[in-house]
């Protein structure tokens, strides 16, 4: 019996730990942690409810890093998926306006900036992937005279970053960020 137990119990303790492996893996955007649990915290996401959140999204501090509006976005639905907010229920926008190389594909990107790649298309896509609707404000990509072929394919462009924030804002989301 007690052989059989040293036998059964490493079999049991490694079932267990490939257990809780998928519970990052099975995050909507691979890569980006969800908010560090704190014990006895009380505000929680809650899967009863429907997340509209808009991200606005500015300039990024260093062009050569992943915007960090970007992350924190992701980071916020991989937080609501983690604690079982269903996919259904996370309406998330992700509104591009300054600083909008961001949306360049790599190749243009590198083209305008000295041959680096553009750091933020795998997030982009990510999000995208993960059912995070990405705009640019029209008026910015015509005022910049950014050619549409070198944009991004998830990227949706919008007439104007202001007009969405309002009509999204209308329609119940919290705006996060400038």
């Amino acid at each position: 019996m007690r052989s059989s137990l040293f036998r059964v119990l490493p079999l049991t303790m490694l079932a267990l730990a490939v257990a809780a492996v998928p519970a990052r893996a099975q995050l909507p955007v691979p890569d980006v942690t969800a908010a560090r649990d704190v014990p006895d915290a009380h505000e929680l996401p809650d899967p009863s409810m429907e997340y509209k959140v808009l991200f606005m999204v500015g300039a990024s501090p260093k062009p050569t890093e992943v915007n960090p509006t970007l992350t924190a976005a992701a980071r916020y639905v991989n937080t609501l998926a983690k604690y079982g907010v269903p996919a259904e229920k996370r309406k998330i926008v992700v509104m591009i306006h300054g600083g909008i190389d961001n949306i360049l594909k790599n190749d243009a990107y590198k083209a305008k900036h000295n041959g680096e790649n553009n750091p933020n298309v795998a997030i982009i896509q990510a999000l995208a992937k993960a059912g995070v609707s990405i705009r640019v404000c029209g008026q910015a990509v015509v005022g910049m005279k950014i050619d549409r072929a070198t944009i991004q394919p998830e990227i949706q462009i919008d007439l104007w970053a202001m007009t969405s924030a309002i009509n999204l804002v209308m329609k119940g989301y919290a705006r996060v960020g400038s």
